[in-house]
């Protein structure tokens, strides 16, 4: 998905200032609830056990105890439900981010809810790096086809304008060579989860230790 679309929710200190947010799911049946909830459930429980690769749909359905038929109409495959899962653990940061406590939430200069953004961010897919190789792997686009990526994204451009000025207007989608657009853009590449699992998994670094060095470098690149 190129964008999100939908309700949007208000942001930072009543400046008019927006960010689009993930769309809830059309509401469905309770039993259907009750199935969805079920396999997700099954899910986390075989992850932990097994990992990605111990994920199948075969071992889903019956750890879930529901027939392939009832897997198959919530979930077509493994990049479906890990989807799905990091669609819960998203929302959760996304409602930190809008209405928690500075500085991961409103009420801080724009340069430190960048810096907490990044370390929030980053434990964010650390937590989930399977999942999110998984679901970036899937299709052709990689991490610009989620959902997420534009509000990720447009957090990070409303935040460097707000350092760049501080009573700038909202960067939005009409101008896309913006230099705040460009600079967001390159903040997020740091970020990136097959850059993430460059230096954790094959170079054998520590996430304590790099989040400290990628927070200077992303105030380097926001910097006016």
């Amino acid at each position: 998905m190129d964008d999100i679309n939908g309700p949007q929710s208000g942001y930072g200190r009543g400046n008019g200032k927006f960010l689009p947010l993930v769309p809830s799911q059309a509401p469905l049946r309770a039993d259907a609830q009750r199935n969805r909830r079920k396999i997700l459930d099954a899910a986390t429980d075989l992850l932990a056990d097994k990992g990605v690769d111990g994920l199948t749909m075969d071992e889903l359905a019956r750890r879930a105890g529901v027939g392939k038929g009832t897997l198959y109409r919530n979930f077509t495959d493994k990049p479906g439900i890990a989807s799905a899962l990091l669609d819960d653990r998203v929302r959760d940061m996304h409602a930190r981010m809008l209405q928690g406590p500075p500085p991961l939430g409103p009420g801080a200069p724009g340069g430190e809810r960048l810096t907490a953004f990044v370390d929030a961010y980053l434990r964010h897919i650390a937590g989930n790096l399977d999942l999110v190789l998984l679901t970036e792997s899937s299709s052709p686009k990689g991490r610009f086809d989620r959902q997420s990526y534009p509000f990720w994204r447009r957090h990070v451009e409303i935040l460097i304008a707000e350092m760049w000025t501080p009573t700038a207007p909202e960067p939005t989608d009409a101008n896309p060579s913006d230099p705040v657009r460009t600079r967001a853009e390159a903040v997020m590449a740091v970020l990136s989860a097959a850059q993430l699992d460059q230096w954790l998994n094959r170079q054998g670094r520590t996430l304590e230790e790099l989040i400290p060095q990628i927070q200077t470098i992303v105030s380097a690149i926001a910097a006016p």
